[in-house]
C-alpha cells in the first residue's frame, strides 16, 4: 500500500488561560469561515461562504456519563494548523487526491475538571469537525449519551432529505436500511414522515446563495452510526443517535469509548452550486485505512440474474447463463443471490465457480447477516453474525476461489451493527474477499478505511424498480436526486442498466420501462459503485446493436476524476467522469418533456467524442460529434432521457 505523505505546519498557538473567543478559522481560498464563540454560556459554531451566511449560531457538546459537555465551558488553549496530505485511492470517485484544509483546535474545561477539545477542518468546499475528551486518570471509559451538535440553518433554506424508518418495520421487519424517498424543497422543520428525524447525507438549498451537504464520516466500531433529529421551525437539526428498537433491540443506543475519546467528523460541504458536492472528497480526506489490504482487490462490472429474474433464477442452469453473459461483456464477476445454498447445494457450488473462473469470471455470493435480528427467511444464514461461524465459512469460501460477498438485512446504525460491519470486513479481508452490503447502513469513509470495502446499497435501489411500477415511474427523477445526496458521499449499490422493456424474464408481464435506452446506459456511469451489479439479461445481448454491447464492454467502474457540469434535482444531471485517459459524460433528464440543453466541457474543447443519444422511439443511436472550440455542446433529450458521451 502507498503510504501518504503528510504535512502539517502549525501556524498559531495561543494557551494563555485569560484569551477570550470569538475564535475564527478560514479555507485555504478565504472564502469559507468558520466562527466559534460563546451564546449565553453554550458554546456555538456558524459557517459563512464569502459574505453569505449558510450555518447561523449552531449549538456544539456532549453529555456523557463522565458529565456534561456542552454548557459553561471554560476556555484553556487553541492552535491553529495548515494541513496538505496525499494519498490514493483504487476503489471511488477519484484516484489521487490532495487534502489542502485549515485547523482550529480548541480547548474547553467543563465543571468537573475534564477537558473538551473542538476540532475544526476547513477546506475550500468542507468543513468539518469533531470532539475529543480526556480527564483524570481514572477516567478509562466514558459514554457518549448524546450530542448536541446542531446545524441551525437559514430561514429560506429548504431541504432535500430522506426520513429515518421506524425499527421494524418494512419487509420482514428489516428496516431502518436507508430505503426512504427524498424531500422536494420542502420547508424547514416540515415534520418528517416517521417523526423520528432524517439519514445522512442531508442536502440542503440556501435559497438562491448556494448549497450544503451535511453527512458524518469516519464512523467506525468505537461509536454509533448517526442522523440528524427532526427540524425545528426555526431551521435547526441536531446530531442524534439510533433509536431503541433498531436490530431487534440488541445493544444500547449510546456510543461506548475508552479514554481518551474522539467522536467520528460532522462534515458539511458547501458552495454556490453542486460543484462541490459531487467533487468532494471529505468523506475520505479525515480517516486513514484501519488495516493493510491482503491482496490488490478487483472492482469490476458484474451480472446479476436476480435482480430481473428473481428467485426462480437461483438454480444452477440460470446461473450459468449469466456466467456465460458477464463472460460475452468482459464482466469481472456474476453474483449470484439468496437461496443459492438450498437450491444449488455447496458442492455444486464448488463446481459453478470452477466453471465462472474458467470463462475468467469470479464470484461473489449473497449471505443474510441475520442472527437474530429480523425476520428475513433467505439462506444462508447464521454465518456471517459469529466470528467462528464467519471465520469457518470464509475459508470454505476461500478453498472454492469464490472472491466476494454481498451481505444482506443490516436493519440499524447501534454500535453493536457497526462493529459487525467491521467484524465482517476485517475477516474478509483475511480471506481475499470484497465486500457489499445490502439493507444496510451508509458508508462513511469506508472505501479508504477498509480496503476490500467496495460498495452498500443504502439507498431506495434498483429492486423497487422490479417490485413497484411507481418506483420504475419516478426512476428518471429519482436519478436527478441521488448524485447529488447518497451518490455524494460514497459507493452506492443502486444497480443500473435495465435494458428489458419489461422488468421479467420473458418480457411479457413485470413493471413497464418509460426511460430510454440511452438513460439507462448513462446510469452505468452516473451512479458510482466500484463493483456495479447491472440489471442486464442474455437476451440483451441479441436485442441490442453491436455499439450498445460494446459500449458495456469499455465501462469503467472505478475513475481517476470526477466533474459537475450541471444539473439540479428534480429536473436534469450531467456528470463527467475520467478513467485514464478517457472521460465518460452522463446526462439524464428526470422529467416528463424533452429538454435541448448546452452543456461545457472545457476538458473536450475542439474534440471528437462518441455520442450515444436518444432515438424517436426511445432506443439508443450513436454518432461522431465535435465539441466547440469554447467547450460547449448541446444534447437533446427525451423525457425520461438520456446522453452518453464518450471521448478517448
Amino acid at each position: 500500500m502507498i503510504k501518504p505523505s503528510i504535512y502539517i505546519s502549525l501556524l498559531t498557538s495561543s494557551m494563555l488561560a485569560h484569551a477570550q473567543l470569538p475564535l475564527s478559522v478560514t479555507s485555504p481560498d478565504g472564502q469559507i469561515t468558520v466562527k466559534l464563540e460563546k451564546q449565553q454560556n453554550q458554546l456555538v459554531y456558524s459557517v459563512n461562504y464569502g459574505k453569505q451566511v449558510f450555518l447561523q449560531q449552531s449549538e456544539l457538546g456532549l453529555n456523557t456519563n463522565l458529565g456534561d459537555f456542552s454548557q459553561r465551558l471554560k476556555y484553556k488553549s487553541h492552535t491553529t494548523a495548515a494541513v496538505n496530505e496525499s494519498y490514493k485511492l483504487h476503489n471511488a470517485k477519484v484516484s489521487d487526491v490532495n487534502y489542502t484544509a485549515n485547523t482550529l483546535k480548541a480547548q474547553f474545561e467543563n465543571q468537573d475538571g475534564r477537558m473538551l477539545g473542538v476540532e475544526f477542518n476547513v477546506s475550500d468546499s468542507d468543513v468539518a469537525f469533531r470532539y475529543q475528551i480526556s480527564g483524570t486518570e481514572t477516567d478509562t471509559r466514558i459514554k457518549v449519551l448524546a450530542e448536541y451538535s446542531a446545524f441551525n440553518l437559514p430561514d429560506s433554506a429548504t431541504t432535500f432529505i430522506s426520513p429515518q424508518a421506524l425499527p421494524e418495520t418494512g419487509w420482514m421487519q428489516t428496516k431502518p436500511s436507508y430505503e426512504e424517498p427524498y424531500t422536494f424543497n420542502e420547508a424547514l422543520g416540515t415534520p418528517s414522515a416517521n417523526g423520528v428525524g432524517y439519514t445522512f447525507p442531508a442536502l440542503f438549498k440556501n435559497s438562491d446563495k448556494g448549497w450544503l451537504l451535511i453527512s458524518e464520516t469516519g464512523v467506525d466500531s468505537h461509536y454509533v452510526g448517526s442522523k440528524l433529529s427532526e427540524g425545528t421551525k426555526e431551521g435547526i437539526y441536531r446530531i442524534s443517535f439510533p433509536q431503541a428498537g433498531e436490530n431487534n433491540g440488541i445493544g444500547a443506543t449510546y456510543a461506548a469509548l475508552a479514554m481518551p475519546a474522539t467522536t467520528p467528523w460532522r462534515t458539511i460541504t458547501l458552495g454556490t452550486s453542486l460543484k462541490p458536492i459531487v467533487e468532494s472528497t471529505v468523506a475520505f480526506d479525515l480517516v486513514k485505512p484501519l488495516y493493510q489490504a491482503s491482496q490488490d482487490y478487483k472492482m469490476g462490472r458484474s451480472t446479476w440474474s436476480w435482480i430481473v429474474w428473481q428467485d426462480p433464477s437461483i438454480n444452477y442452469d440460470d446461473q450459468i447463463k449469466f456466467i456465460d453473459l458477464a463472460a460475452s461483456l468482459n464482466f469481472e464477476y456474476v453474483l449470484i443471490d439468496n437461496w443459492w445454498d438450498k437450491n444449488i447445494g455447496r458442492d455444486r457450488m464448488a463446481e459453478l465457480v470452477n466453471y465462472a473462473n474458467g470463462k475468467g469470471v469470479d464470484v461473489i455470493l449473497w449471505y443474510n447477516s441475520n442472527g437474530w435480528w429480523n425476520d428475513a427467511p433467505q439462506t444462508p444464514q447464521n454465518r456471517m453474525n459469529t466470528a467462528p461461524a464467519r471465520r469457518n465459512e470464509m475459508a470454505w469460501l476461500q478453498s472454492i476461489g469464490v472472491k466476494g460477498l454481498k451481505v444482506d438485512f443490516f436493519g440499524g446504525d447501534k454500535q453493536e451493527t457497526i462493529k459487525l460491519y467491521e467484524d465482517i470486513l476485517t475477516d474478509a479481508n483475511q480471506y481475499g474477499l470484497v465486500i457489499t452490503f445490502h439493507g444496510s447502513t451508509i458508508p462513511r469513509g469506508w472505501e479508504r478505511m477498509y480496503p476490500n470495502f467496495v460498495t452498500s446499497e443504502a439507498v431506495l435501489a434498483s429492486e423497487n424498480l422490479v417490485f413497484h411500477q411507481n418506483s420504475l415511474d419516478l426512476h428518471a427523477y429519482n436519478a436527478t436526486i441521488l448524485p447529488f445526496t447518497r451518490n455524494a458521499i460514497g459507493a452506492m449499490d443502486f444497480a443500473p442498466v435495465f435494458l428489458n422493456k419489461r422488468l421479467s424474464q420473458d418480457q411479457t408481464v413485470g413493471t413497464i420501462r418509460k426511460t430510454t435506452d440511452a438513460f439507462e446506459l448513462a446510469t452505468g456511469v452516473l451512479y458510482q459503485s466500484p463493483v456495479q451489479h447491472f440489471g442486464l439479461t442474455p437476451n440483451n445481448l441479441v436485442e441490442q446493436p453491436h455499439f450498445v454491447i460494446d459500449t458495456l464492454k469499455a465501462m469503467p467502474t472505478v475513475w481517476d476524476e470526477t466533474r459537475y457540469i450541471e444539473g439540479q434535482p428534480g429536473q436534469d444531471a450531467t456528470i463527467a467522469r475520467r478513467h485514464q485517459q478517457t472521460w465518460w459524460v452522463a446526462a439524464v433528464n428526470g422529467e416528463n418533456k424533452a429538454k435541448t440543453f448546452d452543456i461545457d466541457l472545457p476538458m473536450l474543447a475542439g474534440k471528437k467524442v462518441t455520442l450515444l443519444f436518444d432515438k424517436k422511439d426511445g432506443s439508443a443511436g450513436t454518432k461522431q460529434v465535435t465539441v466547440s472550440n469554447s467547450g460547449k455542446l448541446t444534447l437533446n433529450l427525451l423525457a425520461q432521457g438520456g446522453a452518453l458521451i464518450i471521448a478517448r
